[in-house]
């Protein structure tokens, strides 16, 4: 039997360097199963428990390994699943390729069962869509699709009818008017800005006597230069979350995270300076940022579209972070002043001093600051963080100090709930052999984590023998939204939408035949994550953590602190937040005070 065009599309992506692919049955994709069977491996079909988790693992590979992810899904309700972690991927710029079923060509436009306008539907999430419509395409719709998602760092995607999945393929066209004979392969290209920008940019630098720096994801692979032009500029450098691996945490001038999660490190630093060079990000909030005309700019970003849409620059740097750096660093002068620079590494050992006594107070419950404190020392090297999106984000943005070698990615743009969990699990595909921690709150565990623990049964072996470890926060709380009902709506909590139930995570793990462990001892956190790495296999932690502990921001804004306040009247746990709050805000003051001890 002749090869059909499912056998030569799942080919076709082996020689793109594609060899895993995540995904949901359904019969609107059954020619394609056929073909991972007679594949034997490569690709290997990976089944989550859901399509959007499988979009979620495509998306997690693409950040974690710079290739392109792939998933793919039947027609219609498949196809709808897989649009979340897509948009994950289009929101924050990751090349992933999805591979859909569709009703038999005949079919089409007759209200066909799980017929759906699969065009439309992913014409906003994808750099590029096309219908399979007949077998001669598939070569060259495979090899544009793969260079569009490459190029752009998008999504693009492959619908492909039932009967043309099981027609005999063509892998060349027949040479005829129409005909296209397209060919594997892409390389990065070198992008660089014009000399004349390159000199207006260092003009700004130099002149500039108090430079902040702002990293981004787009400056993951320019490290060293990132360290030279901090040390030249005499700079800090504060990192977005999406950043968070650009530079290790150790590091004297790295003022950690901005903005609401952020440090009073970054927030001093950015509030007070005079120029602003951004690197590699699109950080968006302008409360975080310098007023307008407090600072000049210079921005580098290898997309024009996205330059200089943040604040207003004087330098637009076009080009590759790595590449733009270098070019720039000759024309860079050393700043002999370096008070600035003092000044910011004085900020950063005040906030790592108020990051520990605000870890170590003590409430009705685990501090959830601990909970991150407490695994620092203990991260392995070369571990690999994920963090889904809730209050957990924020002590896995504040607390955990990352070093070199390690990674550490999260649904940055999109920030939607429920990538943690499978984040982790396609990290540990494409790493087995490194340590792999979740950051997960109850909310996100329950909405899609739980099942998920399925999917690490099932593949427990392929998973590798280092740590697997899903860190579940419970507070039967969605929390991160009842601090924004509070400080930004001015409402109190409202238990009908807030409250989840309490659920034993660990003793789920425990029926799946996982490790589990529960802490709800303050007392017992370090060696509940000493049990949790001293586990042979996937381990579900969970931490019986106080609710009522509050995401404090590095300023409070007037506004939200008059609403919070408002909200405060007659919120259900009021007493707790103000003396919790207060508390945290005292750890501050303290440290001000040698010998005082705010816990």
């Amino acid at each position: 039997m002749g090869q059909k065009v499912s056998d030569y599309i799942l080919q076709r992506l082996t020689e793109w360097g594609i060899h895993r692919v995540y995904g949901y049955p359904g019969d609107g994709i059954n020619g394609f199963l056929g073909a991972y069977d007679r594949a034997g491996g490569d690709p290997e079909f990976i089944q989550p428990r859901h399509e959007e988790m499988a979009a979620f693992m495509a998306c997690a590979h693409a950040k974690f390994t710079g290739e392109v992810g792939c998933c793919t899904a039947t027609s219609g309700p498949g196809a709808i699943h897989l649009l979340n972690g897509l948009y994950d991927a289009k929101l924050d710029h990751q090349p992933v390729l999805a591979i859909i079923g569709q009703q038999k060509r005949m079919s089409l436009g007759t209200h066909y069962q799980q017929e759906v306008d699969l065009v439309t539907l992913f014409k906003d999430v994808s750099e590029f869509v096309q219908v399979c419509m007949e077998p001669a395409q598939a070569r060259h719709l495979v090899d544009r699709a793969l260079k569009t998602a490459l190029t752009t760092r998008g999504v693009a995607t492959i619908i492909v009818p039932e009967d043309v999945q099981e027609s005999p393929a063509e892998p060349s066209p027949p040479k005829e008017h129409g005909a296209v004979f397209s060919s594997v392969g892409w390389a990065k290209p070198r992008i660089l800005p014009n000399e004349q920008e390159l000199r207006k940019a260092a003009e700004v630098l130099n002149a500039g006597k108090k430079v902040a720096m702002l990293v981004g994801q787009g400056a993951a692979e320019a490290t060293e230069e990132v360290v030279q032009v901090a040390e030249l500029l005499g700079a800090g450098v504060a990192k977005a979350l999406l950043g968070r691996q650009v530079l290790a945490d150790d590091l004297p001038f790295v003022t950690g995270p901005i903005g609401l999660l952020g440090s009073k490190a970054s927030d001093e630093m950015v509030m007070n300076c005079d120029t602003l060079f951004m690197i590699g990000t699109s950080f968006p909030y302008a409360e975080w940022l310098p007023d307008e005309g407090q600072a000049r700019g210079v921005e580098i970003d290898i997309d024009g579209r996205m330059i200089g849409i943040r604040y207003p620059m004087d330098a637009h740097l076009i080009g590759d972070s790595k590449e733009t750096l270098r070019a720039l660093i000759p024309l860079l002068e050393h700043k002999t002043d370096r008070s600035w620079r003092e000044q910011i590494e004085a900020n950063v050992r005040e906030w790592w001093r108020i990051v520990e006594r605000r870890s170590h107070q003590r409430f009705d419950k685990i501090n959830p600051q601990l909970v991150a404190w407490e695994l620092s020392s203990r991260l392995p090297d070369r571990a690999i963080l994920t963090a889904d999106s809730g209050s957990s984000t924020t002590w896995w943005a504040r607390q955990v100090k990352l070093r070199e070698g390690m990674k550490a990615t999260l649904s940055g743009t999109l920030a939607t709930m429920g990538p943690g969990t499978p984040y982790a699990i396609s990290a540990k595909f494409a790493y087995p052999d490194r340590p792999v921690i979740a950051f997960v709150g109850d909310g996100a565990f329950q909405m899609n984590g739980m099942n998920e623990m399925i999917t690490v049964k099932r593949y427990a072996d392929r998973l590798g023998r280092s740590p697997l470890i899903f860190c579940v926060f419970n507070n039967q709380d969605l929390n991160q939204v009842t601090w924004e009902q509070r400080a930004m709506a001015g409402d109190p909590k409202y238990m009908g939408s807030q409250y989840i139930p309490d659920v034993p995570y660990h003793e789920w793990a425990r029926l799946l035949g996982l490790t589990g462990v529960y802490c709800e001892d303050q007392d017992g956190v370090g060696a509940a994550w000493d049990r949790a790495f001293a586990a042979d296999g996937p381990v579900v932690l969970e931490f019986k953590v106080d609710q009522e502990v509050p995401p404090m921001p590095p300023h409070i804004m007037w506004e939200q602190g008059k609403k919070a306040a408002k909200a405060a009247l007659h919120d259900p746990e009021r007493t707790g937040i103000a003396i919790k709050g207060f508390r945290q805000k005292l750890a501050e003051v303290y440290e001000a005070l040698p010998g005082r001890d705010a816990r």
